[in-house]
């Protein structure tokens, strides 16, 4: 290593860190985030535009709202945050899981080993600590929650919001939901449709998480009804087998089993469901046989949240998408009933023929129109919405909505996607089009205990001479711990308002502190953990206290072994890049 940057005895940066975070963007990556933010939103206004031109019309004339039991979009839900729902037994751990996600005790928080949570709580980001009322949420304004007030006084009176300032909850928001127990006597006291609820949440989340216990794998009729709600997101349901560090790995392997073989009798997909294992909860593991396997796996979940803000516009687009497909396949079904009643006589009795014989004329305009089966409503509970509503008052097949649908289909739409991630950009448009903001993720950091080789295991740190695990700045990290902690990190992340005060406090010029932010902020989230801090200070220290000049990248020595890894990926990228140009 460069004597330039051999890190000195001397003492900490003489930084002050003890205020409080500003409230501009970082000084870093602020211009990315920008131009991010203004993409995701001219994504979102045309995606209304097109909604309202092309598939409202349709929907109010062929009863969308009725058939499908889904209220009209409103502008709101088009610019929502992506949500999370989590639904699962009883004392599973999903309040606890939030807790440990948003690293704080949250307004509201119900945690026991008895049945809690007793109501649909959804976290929000705000600046002060309260609760929201149901009814006051379903009218807000600004809250894509105005569909709710269909499920009437009984429902919204178990229905709250969670308002309390958090870096997690400005990019996404959080829904729990009231832990299921088994029988008939819960679904019968609850003054509402457990199910219908949760296909209405499901219907506008970004991501599922089904949560089960290591000890309590039996699906309940209720909560198998919940699952079965979920039919047509698949795509977004991710499980957890939750509390498996209190099982030996024996047991584990025969519970993980027999979790996967309950899901696949419940869950009519080909596909196998993504099962999370581990403790989601701020505790030490009680047993750290599986440990890295735990770790591994919080690691795998964890990216699948921090990567929700980037997905928000593709998911909007991909759900617009499925649902002009429904709208389509409705306004043809309901023509072709309208054209097959008589103008004069025999109304009811024609009705009644026509009901009976629906799935034949399911076939018949999936023959016609060629159309796909899968965009075709559940057979049953149509046929039971079409026994109450009369044939005579349907609107005739619109040719010309028709087209406008397919216009938007194929044409408005896959101008849209231009806009968003292709597997055809290289590496600099991609990092363009993708949204710079991800969601920070709990510190693990001692939870799972040493691993194998681990340089923390010798408590003098590993040598220089070990080249995979040796950090200059070991030291360094002790003595900055305090001061980091005394920031107040969420999850074990100092958020880009924060850092950038902490840096600007420095007095080092905006230039200097780009160059120090993009050599510290060596994962590109925005945010700096422990280590990226301690790598910033240093920085800092060395241009004030030495006046030596910022290197253009990192010694080796002065990059955190948790890091190497992901430099490592960058570099291999930017080598890709210059092959290909």
């Amino acid at each position: 290593m460069s004597s330039l940057y051999r890190p000195a005895s001397s003492p900490a940066p003489t930084v002050d860190t003890t205020g409080g975070g500003g409230v501009a963007s970082a000084a870093m990556g602020s211009q990315a985030m920008q131009d991010a933010a203004n993409r995701t939103a001219r994504v979102a206004a045309k995606l209304k535009e097109i909604y309202k031109r092309s598939v409202l019309p349709l929907e109010k004339k062929y009863q969308y709202d009725y058939f499908y039991e889904s209220p009209f979009l409103s502008d709101v839900e088009f610019d929502a945050k992506p949500q999370v729902l989590l639904i699962g037994q009883y004392s599973v751990g999903k309040t606890s899981f939030i807790r440990y996600l948003l690293g704080r005790d949250f307004p509201g928080q119900r945690i026991g080993p008895e049945p809690t949570t007793d109501r649909f709580t959804v976290l929000i980001n705000g600046p002060e600590e309260r609760t929201i009322p149901g009814n006051a949420l379903s009218v807000h304004p600004d809250m894509p929650f105005r569909g709710l007030d269909r499920f009437g006084v009984s429902f919204l009176s178990r229905f709250e919001g969670s308002q309390l300032p958090s870096t997690v909850l400005k990019s996404i928001t959080l829904i729990d939901t009231p832990g299921i127990l088994a029988g008939k006597k819960q679904e019968a006291n609850r003054g509402y449709e457990f199910t219908k609820v949760v296909s209405w949440f499901a219907e506008r989340a970004d991501l599922i998480i089904l949560l089960f216990d290591a000890h309590k794998l039996d699906i309940s009729d209720e909560l198998k009804n919940a699952i079965d709600a979920l039919k047509g997101h698949e795509d977004k349901v991710r499980c957890i087998l939750n509390k498996a560090d209190q099982i030996d790995r024996q047991q584990l392997m025969r519970v993980y089993g027999a979790l996967l073989w309950s899901l696949g009798k419940t869950i009519s997909t080909p596909e196998v469901t993504r099962v999370y294992v581990g403790s989601f909860w701020s505790q030490p593991l009680q047993t750290l046989d599986n440990a890295q396997l735990f770790e591994d796996e919080e690691k795998d979940l964890m990216k699948d949240f921090a990567i929700l803000p980037r997905q928000s516009a593709v998911r909007k687009v991909n759900e617009l998408v499925k649902r002009i497909r429904k709208v389509k396949t409705l306004a043809y079904i309901i023509g072709y009933l309208k054209s097959q009643m008589p103008n004069m006589m025999g109304k009811d009795k024609k009705q009644a023929k026509l009901i009976s014989e629906l799935p034949s004329i399911f076939r018949i305009i999936v023959k016609k129109y060629n159309l796909s089966p899968g965009d075709f409503p559940e057979i049953n509970t149509f046929t039971a919405k079409l026994r109450d509503v009369k044939f005579t008052e349907f609107s005739s097949l619109s040719p010309s909505l028709i087209d406008g649908l397919d216009k938007a289909l194929n044409k408005d739409i896959p101008r849209l996607m231009e806009d968003l991630p292709s597997e055809r950009d290289t590496a600099d448009v991609l990092k363009t089009k993708m949204n710079t903001n991800t969601v920070p993720i709990p510190s693990t950091s001692g939870k799972y205990g040493p691993s194998y080789g681990d340089p923390i295991s010798n408590p003098f740190g590993a040598e220089q001479s070990d080249e995979d695990n040796y950090w200059a700045l070991l030291d360094s990290a002790e003595r900055l711990l305090p001061s980091f902690e005394g920031l107040n990190p969420v999850g074990g992340f100092l958020s880009p308002e924060v850092a950038k005060d902490v840096l600007m406090r420095t007095g080092l010029a905006k230039d200097q502190l780009r160059k120090i932010w993009n050599l510290s902020d060596m994962d590109r989230d925005g945010h700096f953990d422990h280590h990226e801090y301690v790598v910033a200070m240093f920085l800092c220290d060395a241009v004030i206290q030495k006046g030596r000049p910022i290197p253009d990248e990192l010694p080796a020595s002065l990059i955190p072994p948790s890091k190497r890894a992901i430099l490592s990926e960058q570099n291999m990228g930017k080598s890709g890049n210059l092959l290909m140009s």
